[in-house]
């Protein structure tokens, strides 16, 4: 048993869990630590992928009640057909663009330098977002649950979504500031995002196995321990993050996360250009 790949396993997993639904980006911190971790080749980019279900498992248990109600009563209530339809409508563009822009845009920005780059230009438009909430919020005081939301809300907030392709801006980050920027209330558009995830991840996952069958990567038994190891960590991680973030958007604002951004951003740059060598990013 290869114990020290079953400990990246675990970071990456946390890592994963932890920023997957925070307005941090989950890829990017991917990118970064598995970077660190001399984890970055092509069976590391598919458990990436992989384990992000996981996160995504969490949220389906959290919000189970809600899933089973629109499961279940689809084809008789307007109000669950309404939600599902807004999902596929506010899932499609960007995975309509990922589709077609995918391989080039992991080709040219997964690396540590245009994720740092992101980092700091994202929490910019966090701070515009956070100053323009009151004013914005009063347009569109109706809206109190994602169930409130029109179909053009939902589209809206897909095309926020599309700047996720750009590793480092966060998927979480686009639709929740996305979704505040268009006039939905921090709370439902956390929780819309939340529920975004499932069929853009989702269907990542689904593609990226479908990669692995008709190109498969040699894995062997302790990688196929590191996956089941690397989803668990997701799962527990992304469960208690997602718990957390829940009541604390009720009661606070996205401006610590965009300093954080910041500094993350800053400190991966600055030892970036170092002459010290601290640390070797790939570029």
């Amino acid at each position: 048993m290869d114990l020290i790949l079953l400990l990246k396993a675990v970071i990456l997993g946390v890592v994963e869990g932890l920023t997957e639904f925070l307005p941090i980006s989950s890829t990017g911190h991917l990118i970064l630590v598995g970077d660190l971790l001399d984890f970055n080749d092509e069976r590391g980019k598919a458990f990436e992928v992989i384990i992000q279900f996981g996160a995504i498992l969490a949220v389906c248990w959290e919000f189970r009640q809600k899933l089973i109600k629109v499961a279940s009563s689809v084809l008789t209530s307007p109000n669950s057909r309404r939600f599902v339809v807004n999902l596929l409508i506010a899932s499609a563009p960007a995975m309509g663009l990922g589709f077609l822009f995918g391989k080039h845009i992991k080709a040219v920005l997964f690396a540590p330098i245009p994720v740092a780059m992101a980092f700091i230009v994202g929490a910019l438009i966090i701070f515009w977002a956070e100053r323009r909430q009151e004013k914005i919020n009063a347009a569109k005081s109706y809206i109190q649950s994602v169930d409130d939301l029109s179909y053009l809300d939902a589209f809206k907030v897909g095309l926020a979504q599309c700047a996720a392709l750009i590793p480092g801006t966060s998927r979480s980050g686009a639709t929740i500031i996305g979704g505040m920027l268009f006039g939905l209330p921090r709370t439902v558009a956390t929780e819309f995002s939340f529920f975004m995830a499932i069929p853009v991840i989702g269907g990542a996952t689904a593609y990226e196995l479908l990669k692995l069958w008709k190109n498969p990567v040699t894995i062997s038994a302790d990688y196929s321990v590191a996956i089941a190891v690397g989803f668990i960590a997701a799962f527990i991680s992304a469960f208690v993050c997602v718990r957390w973030l829940i009541h604390y958007v009720a009661h606070h604002n996205f401006i610590p996360f965009a300093w954080y951004r910041i500094a993350f951003g800053l400190l991966v740059l600055i030892t970036s250009f170092s002459v010290s060598g601290l640390i070797a990013w790939s570029h």
